[in-house]
């Protein structure tokens, strides 16, 4: 070996070997600490912008979680506790802890069907009228992207908080900054939100809380 294919072979191991550690999810669940605070006690609520039950997070697809951190790290997602962690975070960590939730608490639901419960007809109608299965998917599990969230039993009060988040505009303080989803939210009153949260979040679906160990 020459030393030049010597010293290429080196300088490719040490830019790979960043790569190999990101999307690995037992480093991630090292990484879990400053999470499970909030995502690993059921039931326990947040009180920004309003009170409600901070989302479930186990089961949620890793490349959505990543998106999420970085909109937060970002500012698009005005949230101080969660802008606040996020800025202590690599792109190797937010991959970590994504490829971690993603598997965390596999094989503790049942199967999902592919076809929801049929919902009453007036939120039908606003379900189409917003479109959400054709980003969500027809069971509101399975996006058609794995950068899009599974929204299928979420809780209800979190989804509501989440879908109105969107309205705001030119806020320094709330609001979420994504053109997609407040064009969809803009035509909605918010009891309409509230009415397409409930359903939705009533849904069997992958996602869940999972109790942390008292002792870790």
């Amino acid at each position: 070996m020459t030393p030049k294919i010597a010293f290429l072979l080196a300088t490719v191991t040490a830019l790979a070997a960043p790569l190999a550690h990101a999307q690995d999810a037992k480093v991630g669940e090292a990484k879990a600490a400053m999470c499970i605070g909030c995502h690993g006690i059921p039931g326990y609520q947040a009180s920004f912008p309003e009170v409600h039950r901070v989302p479930m997070i186990s089961g949620q697809n890793a490349k959505y979680i990543v998106a999420a951190l970085q909109a937060y790290g970002k500012g698009e997602r005005k949230h101080p506790t969660m802008r606040g962690i996020s800025a202590t975070l690599t792109e190797a960590d937010m991959a970590d802890l994504g490829a971690f939730y993603e598997q965390h608490g596999a094989g503790k639901s049942a199967a999902v069907a592919e076809t929801p419960p049929a919902p009453p007809a007036d939120v039908a109608a606003l379900l189409a009228k917003g479109n959400c299965a054709s980003c969500h998917g027809v069971n509101y599990n399975k996006p058609i992207d794995p950068s899009y969230p599974k929204i299928a039993g979420q809780h209800a009060d979190y989804l509501a908080v989440a879908l109105k988040s969107y309205l705001p505009k030119n806020s320094n303080q709330v609001g979420r900054g994504n053109a997609i989803m407040a064009g969809q939210v803009a035509p909605f009153k918010p009891a309409e939100l509230r009415a397409m949260a409930r359903y939705i979040g009533s849904l069997p679906g992958d996602l869940k809380t999972v109790p942390q160990p008292k002792f870790r």
